[in-house]
């Protein structure tokens, strides 16, 4: 029985049974802790009180026997039905009470698996929450080298990563990793915690995708985040939707957008970086300036923009939002017949999305190194990437891979914007608090 409440708060962080409702406001080791938001989630919320009941129940229904005397802060918590990612940003330090579990913590957490069968392997891939597959496509691979896949999920893409990074090529908590993106590919390669292995198939795999000369992180899918509208808005008032981001700065425009922060938000940090590849650093703060004399509304997420704000999900009142170039295919998909087209557009001109990468690689210091290996060949693999689709919403790689039926309401751009991973990392701090003080205050 465990008889501190926040020692069973810290424990449920770390096996995914507990999120935070609001991210916490922190950078850690200087690496800002950032959540990959992943869509169509239905998520079930437990206000506090409910919380509360829970743990003292886990506790033996009874208050600790010595309770503090000083007054412990513990920051809000949400009991979901499975991870969910949210935001995360940086600001000021707060209480070690509100932190999400360290590298150490979140390992000695980790729920013991099954017993393998005689001559078994097991492999263990690190990776964030939105991570998906079919579980007949990991079984395939299992089946094949004799093996068995486990999953950790460590939350959010970046604090999957500060993890990792925490661990250390000494004491890596996988085998493989999944979900580094381009906004932090070189932070994740300067911690050097990957090893370097020419991926079979790699040879095949666009050039545009392949970041890495020296094969440390395989790429795995892409996507763009784009700005979505609603058609049947614009229809009845017979407005034209917007093409450029130009446009969003028009009289006609006014009051119409909403976007994320991108200190909270991933999506929100993509839009944010478009502005400056689209602008140039000197003039993307004025265009900013421009869209908040325009009345911009700023959300701290995905979720809230897209389906509390945006005028599609018949809350809000504002018929263009920051979210994804598959969004539109999406809404067909998750119609069940409903629409035979898209009811959401997306604005695409003048190179006005952001390309968004993600990768793979096998970890320094990996107890089944070989293991590592094949599995990351066969994330690349025709089979694991025409699964990447319907289980993620973004494209493969592998141009091999077949897409589903519903993609063809998908955007594949041939033509995105993007920074130089190592530009990103080294002003994406620079890059937001110039933007939170040129929009926020």
């Amino acid at each position: 029985m465990i008889a501190d409440p926040l020692n069973l708060i810290q424990i449920m962080l770390a096996q995914g049974r507990l999120k935070q409702a609001r991210p916490p406001l922190l950078t850690r080791g200087g690496l800002i802790f950032f959540e990959k938001e992943k869509m169509y989630v239905n998520k079930f919320r437990f206000v506090i009180p409910i919380l509360l009941a829970l743990i003292l129940s886990a506790c033996g229904g009874a208050a600790p026997t010595n309770p503090p005397t000083t007054p412990v802060l513990i920051a809000p918590f949400v009991v979901t039905s499975a991870p969910t990612p949210i935001g995360a940003t940086p600001a000021p330090t707060i209480p070690r009470a509100t932190l999400a579990p360290t590298a150490t913590e979140a390992a000695t957490a980790i729920p013991p698996t099954e017993t393998l069968a005689p001559g078994q392997t097991e492999l263990i891939l690190v990776t964030h929450d939105s991570f998906a597959a079919s579980e007949e496509v990991i079984k395939e691979f299992e089946k094949a080298n004799n093996a068995r896949v486990r999953i950790l999920k460590s939350g959010d893409a970046g604090a999957a990563l500060n993890k990792e990074i925490l661990a250390g090529a000494s004491n890596p908590l996988g085998d493989a990793f999944f979900g580094v993106d381009n906004t932090f590919f070189s932070r994740a390669l300067k911690a050097n915690i990957f090893e370097s292995y020419k991926t079979v198939g790699i040879e095949n795999i666009p050039n545009q995708f392949r970041l890495d000369a020296e094969n440390r992180l395989t790429p795995i899918d892409h996507g763009d985040v784009c700005l979505n509208y609603d058609k049947g808005w614009f229809k009845d008032k017979n407005i034209p939707p917007p093409q450029t981001l130009e446009d969003l700065t028009k009289p006609q425009y006014k009051s119409l957008l909403v976007v994320e922060n991108p200190a909270t938000s991933s999506p929100g940090l993509a839009f944010l970086l478009t502005t400056v590849a689209h602008f140039g650093e000197d003039k993307y703060l004025d265009y900013w300036k421009q869209l908040r004399a325009n009345d911009v509304v700023i959300s701290e997420g995905w979720e809230d923009a897209y389906y509390n704000k945006f005028t599609w999900s018949g809350k809000g009142d504002r018929p263009i939002v920051v979210s994804y170039a598959t969004s539109p295919a999406a809404e067909v998909f998750f119609s069940n017949g409903k629409y035979t087209e898209p009811p959401t557009g997306n604005v695409v001109k003048n190179e006005s999305c952001f390309l968004q990468i993600e990768f793979a690689g096998v970890l320094k210091g990996a107890k089944h190194p070989e293991l590592a290996r094949k599995f990351i060949d066969y994330m690349l693999g025709v089979r694991f990437q025409s699964d990447v689709p319907s289980q993620m919403f973004v494209y493969p790689v592998n141009p091999n891979a077949k897409l589903p039926d519903f993609f063809q309401f998908a955007l594949e751009l041939k033509s995105s914007t993007s920074l130089p991973p190592d530009q990103i990392d080294a002003n994406r701090d620079k890059w937001i608090n110039a933007w939170t003080q040129a929009v926020l205050r």
